[in-house]
């Protein structure tokens, strides 16, 4: 159980870093000008793979997270507000893709400043959940 632990912890980390990025370049979108279509582009082209990446690393944590807790049987309300915020780090990542496609169908899209508060959501989790972990308040 010690390899499932260690490797849902780098699909976690790896997950994270993804999600961390993936709405820095929608900041970066929103921000391009106009008539700038070469610099559009290649944001839209870093935006899709890194999103076709972060994807299947999601699932991996998820999956493996899911092994470690029918495996070892892990009870406790800590353990039913992490898996919430794993439910919500999932929407949030499914978001993502509608925003990306958004972005490349050319819609209209929100402000730089809405996707700077949008970019800050998974680290407010990512700190609840190593909370929840660690500390198992309740």
């Amino acid at each position: 159980m010690l390899w499932v632990k260690a490797f849902h912890i780098v699909f976690v980390v790896s997950w994270f870093a993804g999600l961390f990025y993936l709405p820095r370049i929608f900041v970066n979108l929103a921000m391009v000008p106009a008539d700038s279509r070469a610099e559009r582009e290649r944001l839209l082209l870093m935006a899709r793979k890194l999103y076709r990446f972060i994807t299947p690393l999601g699932v991996l944590a998820i999956a493996l997270g899911l092994w470690l807790w029918f495996g070892f049987g892990f009870s406790g309300g800590w353990l039913h507000a992490k898996t919430a915020l794993v439910v919500v780090l999932a929407a949030y990542h499914l978001w993502c893709g509608r925003l990306l496609a958004g972005f490349a169908e050319g819609a209209p899209t929100r402000t730089h400043v809405w996707f700077r508060f949008f970019n800050e959501v998974p680290v407010l989790v990512l700190i609840a959940i190593c909370i929840l972990v660690v500390v198992k308040p309740f």
